[in-house]
């Protein structure tokens, strides 16, 4: 069961909510060959209401930008200028689980340099997870209570169509090539299959119970997906549409893929009652886990370096982030941000 005002979901059928990397510093010499360090972040959504910047230099968060909404969700774009992060309505007193049914979220987006707001952009009811292409012409976001995913232009943060998926589209991933876009589709056993250039669903995919996000491979061949009620990572041959569970820790939430290609990383929340508290790593030639690394408590967000060196996972009630060595498989530091923090996302 994965929680917040967005993601606590179990009891009867299912209900819906949505609650559900660095490097080490690099240098460049300049003219006159003194080394300049070039510092990493990472992001955090925190639901409680703002986005945690956080120098890897230092492991010490150096901003954080206050949001009237609850946080969700946060991408760095293509060329490392913007944050993007989902913004649904926080409820107030009164209000159902999915707060008020009439109103949109928004994607909000920040200068990186400046910390400055850039556009707010008003999507569907409660928006789930924000992608950018690699080319930096759209960011995607799913509407979890819309059953619909937006698809922004990326330069004037014009909203071009809203595309029906399936019921409850939740996290997602986009293949190396912009053309497709797996969506996780929480309220069914699917992920939808999207044509991104002709805006859309293309198929879907019966998966398993409550499928909460996806990734894929460079080489567009392997898709997986964590099933959350199931307990296990689908993983799926997209050439033959095989698919094959591994078995992972308790209510898995996010999975990344490394840019090697070689491991998946799998979140593993469980529940605000009864939280897990561990990273699966995958090895997806084998189908395999080959470790089980322990992270604070309702690990939900994860990314990897792009030197595959680090992977950061954010604990949801722990109010953390657990920075892992990818080499040793152990936990190297945890870092304190605000409350309940969701999505989290790398800037060098």
């Amino acid at each position: 069961m994965i929680k917040s005002k967005y993601f606590k979901f179990v009891g009867t059928a299912i209900i819906l909510s949505i609650t559900l990397v660095a490097c080490s510093n690099q240098s460049q010499k300049g003219p006159s060959n003194v080394e300049k360090k070039i510092n990493s972040y990472i992001y955090t959504a925190n639901e409680s209401g703002s986005v945690s910047k956080i120098d890897l230099a230092t492991n010490k968060v150096v901003t954080t930008i206050k949001d009237e909404g609850s946080p969700h969700n946060v991408q760095v774009s293509p060329d490392g200028n913007v944050i993007a992060y989902t913004s649904p309505v926080m409820m107030e007193k009164g209000q159902t689980e999915h707060g008020s049914m009439s109103m949109n979220g928004n994607v909000v987006f920040y200068d990186t340099s400046s910390d400055k707001l850039i556009k707010k952009v008003e999507v569907g009811k409660h928006p789930a997870h924000v992608v950018y292409t690699s080319d930096g012409k759209y960011v995607l976001v799913t509407n979890n209570e819309d059953n619909n995913f937006s698809i922004i232009d990326a330069k004037n943060y014009n909203l071009i169509k809203n595309v029906p998926v399936g019921n409850g589209p939740h996290g997602f991933r986009i293949s190396n090539d912009n053309k497709f876009a797996y969506v996780a589709n929480m309220g069914e056993d699917t992920v939808s299959v999207v044509d991104i250039e002709n805006y859309k669903e293309l198929r879907k995919i019966k998966v398993g119970n409550t499928p909460v996000t996806t990734g894929i491979t460079k080489d567009g061949n392997t898709l997986v997906i964590t099933v959350n009620s199931e307990d296990v990572l689908a993983i799926i041959d997209l050439k033959t549409d095989q698919i094959t569970k591994v078995p992972v820790g308790k209510g898995p939430a996010q999975v990344f893929v490394g840019y090697d290609g070689k491991y998946a990383f799998v979140a593993n929340q469980g529940t605000e009652k009864n939280p897990s508290n561990s990273v699966s790593k995958i090895d997806l030639a084998t189908k395999q886990v080959v470790a089980t690394i322990e992270t604070g408590k309702g690990a939900h967000g994860v990314v990897v370096s792009p030197d595959n060196k680090y992977v950061y996972v954010t604990n949801m009630y722990d109010d953390s982030v657990s920075i892992i060595d990818n080499a040793t498989n152990k936990v190297t530091a945890n870092i304190s941000v605000d409350a309940e923090p969701n999505g989290i996302s790398f800037k060098k």
